[in-house]
């Protein structure tokens, strides 16, 4: 019993991060959905059995119970809020170098957009880990006025009227000053990652 528990942590151990750095954004609402449903199915199945054996409860039991409970709301509290902010932070300390080096890339104009549409998206080589969740793409926006750029990575690619979640490095003064305003406004969810760099939730 306390095998299959163990499975079950680690299946959704491997799906919160496929979710966070590969699933498509169109996919991820449908994939969670189902997780959400299979989680409950389980939960419901473990306090059925619970309380057909309430007069011998076991310890295991109760253990299956409050585990598959917690992974339930882990998944189901606001879209994988709490597991996604976890992996959000260590996702931003271990790839912090690499994000560093494309911005030198881009802002000696090594990386430029190139998709053919020119809509400012460069598509990053697919390796491990990803920089830029939903896709490995990055968007680069140059004022050419000032010469200053800003390079967006994304963290949630968003799906329908979602928002969408970025890395962003910047050093465009407007740009920071916009973003600041964000950071004053909801600084929940907009915060200064350290100088240039920003965390910020936009809606197109």
């Amino acid at each position: 019993m306390i095998k299959k528990i163990v499975i079950l942590v680690i299946i959704w151990l491997v799906f919160v991060f496929v979710d966070y750095f590969y699933l498509p954004y169109f996919i991820q609402p449908f994939s969670w959905f189902l997780v959400c449903i299979i989680l409950l199915i389980l939960t419901v199945r473990q306090i059925i059995k619970l309380i057909r054996e309430r007069k011998y409860i076991k310890t295991n039991r109760i253990v299956n119970l409050s585990v598959t409970l917690i992974l339930l709301v882990l998944t189901s509290y606001n879209f994988n809020k709490i597991p996604n902010s976890i992996i959000e932070k260590i996702d931003w300390r271990i790839s912090y170098n690499k994000r560093n080096q494309i911005v030198k890339e881009v802002l000696t104009e090594k990386l430029k957009p190139n998709t053919k549409t020119n809509n400012g998206i460069y598509k990053l080589s697919f390796d491990f880990p990803i920089i830029s969740n939903g896709g490995n793409d990055i968007w680069i926006y140059q004022n050419k006025t000032e010469g200053t750029k800003t390079i967006k990575f994304w963290i949630s690619r968003g799906f329908f009227e979602s928002p969408q979640t970025y890395f962003i490095f910047t050093n465009d003064k407007e740009t920071q000053k916009q973003y600041e305003e964000l950071i004053k406004v909801k600084p929940e969810y907009n915060w200064k990652l350290e100088k240039n760099w920003y965390r910020i939730m936009e809606r197109d």
